[in-house]
């Protein structure tokens, strides 16, 4: 099998791209630099543009590329890229998957598509909410229309926190302030905190490629949310240490703008499709998924 993803070079590409290779298939990673390597060929979704013979024979794309919401200090222009990187990048995904005829898009979606309805529990029946990342999300699977239309079974990943020691927002936001002991709640800690862990994600994906009568959102979470208090006292367990910080709701509504909101709210979200299609979380409570992916942050993710 072929498979084509974007976004190789974040915390999920790497991942899958080992898992897919251990299994014998072939990976080709779109870069926007020049290529440099036999498994990479150039796209520009600025442009709208894709390498001309990038897709021929491929059998699965995986579109992951997108601004990180919460890697640098909340700007109306971070706020643009975030919105502008999913809509041109999935765009062009999109029309080149069609143009080339593959068979499957998995396209990257995110919890927020839900807006903040407090502890109301969402799966993929849910309606789409208000806010910024609910907006970003809506316009996200919106972009694979193109792909849909010229009968490409499309399956946006409505994706929660990854939990990794490896990199990510989890493992490059979260976990170095929490090792330091400055680590707390964001507002009351009331809001709910779906997450998943970076093996369990690897293989709900691996799960979906081998499932064609699978098409349509499917959530991408552990199947046990926790709340914002609930994950820091476990990290504070975990790590050990202090987690008496508590980021006040001005602050994080301040640094944050408008994704501060939904830091501060949340959503309730359960992988239904994946439970009812017959899949099994190999780490489906948080405090043991963090203590496993703390152990083996430095083996490959091939599973």
């Amino acid at each position: 099998m072929k498979v084509v993803l974007t976004g190789a070079s974040g915390l999920l590409g790497p991942a899958l791209a080992s898992s897919f290779r251990a299994d014998g298939h072939e990976v080709l990673r779109l870069v926007r630099r020049p290529p440099s390597a036999p498994d990479e060929a150039r796209w520009d979704p600025e442009a709208g543009v894709v390498d001309a013979d990038a897709l021929d024979g491929a059998d699965l794309v995986v579109h992951l590329a997108g601004a990180t919401p919460g890697d640098r200090l909340w700007t109306q222009a971070h706020a643009r890229a975030i919105m502008d990187s999913r809509v041109r990048g999935t765009t062009t995904i999109a029309r080149a998957v069609a143009r080339a005829g593959v068979p499957t898009l998995l396209s990257s979606s995110g919890t927020g598509y839900y807006g903040n309805p407090g502890d109301l529990v969402l799966d993929e029946s849910a309606p789409s909410g208000v806010g910024f990342m609910a907006e970003v999300a809506r316009r996200w699977e919106e972009c694979t229309t193109p792909a849909s239309e010229a009968g490409v079974r499309v399956v946006p990943l409505r994706t929660g926190v990854v939990v990794s020691g490896k990199g990510g927002a989890y493992g490059r936001r979260l976990l170095p302030i929490f090792r330091l002991g400055i680590g707390g709640t964001i507002g009351a800690g009331r809001q709910w905190f779906s997450w998943v862990a970076l093996p369990d994600y690897v293989r709900a994906v691996r799960f979906l490629v081998d499932r064609p009568d699978i098409h349509g959102p499917v959530n991408v979470t552990s199947p046990n949310p926790v709340t914002n208090a609930q994950m820091t006292e476990a990290m504070g367990r975990v790590l050990r240490r202090p987690t008496l910080m508590r980021a006040p709701a001005f602050g994080v509504r301040l640094v944050f703008g408008d994704f501060g909101k939904d830091l501060l709210a949340g959503q309730r979200v359960v992988p239904r499709r994946l439970l009812d299609a017959g899949f099994s979380f190999d780490h489906p409570d948080f405090e043991p998924a963090l203590r496993h992916v703390l152990a083996t942050r430095h083996a490959p993710s091939t599973s």
